[in-house]
Order: C-alpha cells, then structure tokens, then sequence
C-alpha cells in the first residue's frame, strides 16, 4: 500500500482518529453506498454494532456523537466542533436523522440510544476496531449491511479487504530501501519529487502550509480556552495557566525550553479531548508531539530557516509511511507504542533532518525514538484521551527532540536499524495481552483506584 504525505496528516476532530474521525468517515461512506446502489428511498432507519476497542472506550472518545454526524454527511475536516453539542441533542431529542448529501436528502427514524450499540464483549478477528451498518425499510428488513474497520489515523477499510492501492507514490516498502533511494539527497526533497507526481509543487506546499497553519492554532485554543474537559475525571486544562506562568518568568535555566514544549504538546491535546479541530499526526491521540517539536525549531533552533517546517512535514511522513506499512499506528491494535511512539519517531527523524543530519542520521534518530517506547500500553482512563495521553505526548515531544540530537552527535551508524525496531514494535503488540491496547481494561486505566 503506497501513502502520501496527506494521508497520514488530515484535519479532522478529537478525541480520536480511529474512534472518532474514522467511524465518522465510515457512517458517511455507508450512506453514500445506500444512495449508490438506489436503497436512499428504501432506507427509513439506520443501525450501527460497535465491536472490540470502539466498543469498550467508544463512549469516552465519542464514537457514537461521530456515527451521529457522519450518517449526515458531516466531515471531519470542515464541520465546525462548536456546533457539535447542537447537532447531537437535536438528533437525540428528536429520534430522527437528516441525511443530507448534495442534493440527496431525507429524514429517517435513528434513536441513537437503540439504533447505536456498543458490544464490549465481541471482537471482530480482521481487526479491533469493527463496526457494522445496517440500512432497514419499512418493513424492518434488512436492505443492506457492510462492515468497516477503523485501523488508526482516521483510515478506514471495508469487509477485511486488503488495503486499498491509494497512490502510485512513495513505494518504498523499507527504511532501508528508502535510504538507498535517496542516497545523499534530503529524505524531504525525495518526497516532494515523488508527491508532484500526483499535484504541483506549489499545491503540495501550500497544503503543507494549511497542515501547519491549523497545527498552529490548535496550540492557541489551547492555551486560550480554559475550563474542566469534558467526560467526568474533571480534569482541569493546565495550558492557559503554564503559558501565563511562563510568560512571568523572570529567573530561567536553559532547560526553561522544555516547559515550551511541554506547553504545546499539552495545548494541542487538551484541545483535542475537548473535541476541537486538529491534525492527526500520525494520530489524534498523539497529535500535539509534531506540532510541539515544531514550535522547539522555529523558536529555539538557530537552524531554523524559511521552508523548514515543510521539510519537517515532509520527512515526518515519510517516517510514518513506513510504520502504518510495515506494523500499525492503531493503539487499539498494539498500544500507545503505536501511536505516542510513532509520532516520537517522527518528530525526531524531520527534527534531524532540518537541523542538518544526514539520511542516515534521521534513520538513527527514527530509531532511537521509537526504541524507548517499545511496549508503551494504551490505558486511557475511563476511555478518555486525558490520563495519561495528554503528558504521554508532552514526554514524547521532549524524547524526539532528544532522540534527534543523539543521531546529530553520531555520525549515523548503529547497531539497531529502523527496520528491525519496527517489526519489534510490531511483534511487541502483537504479545501485549489485549487489555493493555485501548480497552481501558489494563494498566492506569483500573489501577487508579488502588493508586
């Protein structure tokens, strides 16, 4: 399966990729097959099974509120988050959908309370994040029915299919096939040439800038929008207030930097399990790691320079491209290793890369981020992405910058390649007992009482 950049970084709303914006594209898919295949007019109720993860911590990530809005036609990446609340209990209160795409619309009968159903205690064997539609008429028969897996990042599949051939670009199938590739060319220009197969320079770049763009504003509501985060731990949203302590810093030390980045992963991410709009990265619940390390460069680094973020991006996508081919980026199929890991490994092969390294020093620098996360658990507590994932990410935005400074200071050569660690990560979730991947059945998420 060949990926672009833009398939691994899209715009979309938290608190999940894979629980909420994938299950949203999935309700919206479903729809657009019934007007397809002429069973729009025959349908008059819509039901959806949850299964596995996106049935055991569907109600924190808000699964059901994303199936609500994809059944009528709400995408992720333009639907405005602050009317989300409205859209709900207006379809909650009225037992009724409007499906409204294009000039196709109609209201059917869809009591969410009836018609949505979480079956905690079964697993679909393709993949842990199964969901099954159903369209009835009338009579209360079944028209059609199709099933849809949630396999991270907002990337659905359908009926165990293998994935589907999305571009003709990027086929490097390995870190180290890509490092041959490039040879002593940046990993990000590589890119660049490979995406203007498919768009123009300028149209990949001022995407990229749109990527950035709404990374950046994240980190400002963030810090802007106070309050408790939504779900009942009453977690409080600590970014407005570490950005004013910062701001009234008098007396620094040089690791003062840190608190930044801590300040912009924990920004992001707050903004995230309050359902605002950010960018998955390569994940939602590990979204604020890029755009922390990000900010590191461009206002810490005597290396940055015009374009940079781009390279970043670029680079970055690269990285990931590797892991959702070659192992997973989906927390519920092998952890947060997947997810919070990932985004570290990235963070710090595009840090490396602008900061000057060399193809085979991002490679390092990949490599030694994600092997101190190997085995990383996914333990969300009462299913929400707050405890631990909002810190996870804040230690993850520290550990890339890290990571990348080790590879800079060597000279690229090492015993453990990307590669092998990649398979390692997959082989390690696929060990971890299942109440450890995004069940909220393991770890933090049962031992806080006891804590």
């Amino acid at each position: 399966m060949n990926y672009s950049v833009f398939d691994i970084f899209t715009i979309g709303i938290g608190p999940s990729s894979s629980h909420t914006v994938g299950p949203m594209k999935a309700a919206t898919s479903f729809v657009k097959k019934l007007i397809n295949k002429n069973l729009f007019e025959s349908t008059t109720r819509i039901h959806c099974d949850f299964f596995g993860s996106l049935a055991l911590t569907g109600k924190g990530h808000g699964t059901d509120k994303a199936f609500i809005l994809g059944v009528q036609g709400h995408d992720p990446e333009t639907i405005n988050s602050n009317y989300i609340p409205e859209y709900i209990a207006e379809t909650i209160k009225k037992k009724k959908a409007f499906l409204n795409f294009g000039s196709t619309s109609k209201t059917i009968d869809f009591n969410p309370k009836k018609d949505i159903k979480f079956n905690r205690r079964k697993s679909l064997p393709f993949h842990p994040n199964a969901m099954t539609i159903y369209a009835f008429n009338s009579e209360d028969e079944v028209l059609y029915q199709h099933t849809y897996y949630s396999i991270g990042g907002g990337t659905i599949l359908e009926n165990e299919e293998k994935p589907p051939r999305l571009h003709e670009i990027n086929s490097f199938a390995s870190a180290d096939e890509l490092l041959s590739l490039v040879k002593t060319e940046p990993i990000s220009q590589f890119i660049l040439k490979n995406e203007c197969e498919l768009n123009s320079e300028d149209h990949i770049l001022n995407k990229l800038q749109l990527i950035w763009n709404t990374m950046e504003k994240s980190i400002q509501n963030g810090i802007n929008n106070e309050g408790i985060l939504p779900g009942g731990l009453q977690v409080k949203r600590r970014a407005p207030d570490l950005y004013k302590k910062l701001q009234a810093t008098i007396d620094s030390d040089y690791l003062d930097v840190l608190d930044w980045v801590n300040l912009y992963a924990i920004a992001v991410n707050e903004e995230n399990a309050n359902g605002g709009q950010v960018v998955t990265a390569p994940t939602n619940g590990a979204a604020g790691i890029i755009p922390a390390v990000i900010m590191y460069y461009k206002n810490f680094s005597n290396k940055f320079r015009p374009g940079g973020i781009e390279k970043f991006l670029l680079t970055a996508g690269a990285i990931a491209m590797l892991y959702k081919k070659n192992a997973s980026i989906s927390g519920a199929e092998v952890g947060c290793q997947g997810e919070v890991g990932v985004a570290c490994s990235m963070a710090a092969g595009a840090l490396c890369e602008v900061m000057g390294g060399t193809p085979m020093q991002v490679e390092n620098a990949a490599e030694i981020a994600m092997e101190h996360h190997l085995g990383m658990t996914c333990d969300p507590i009462g299913g929400l992405v707050q405890i631990p994932c909002i810190e996870r990410n804040a230690m993850g935005a520290v550990k890339a910058i890290n990571a990348a400074k080790m590879a800079l200071r060597g000279d690229g050569v090492h015993y453990v390649s990307l590669d092998k660690v990649i398979r390692t990560m997959m082989k390690t979730g696929q060990d971890m007992k299942r109440h450890y991947k995004e069940t909220s059945k393991g770890g933090l998420a049962v031992n806080l009482p006891e804590c």
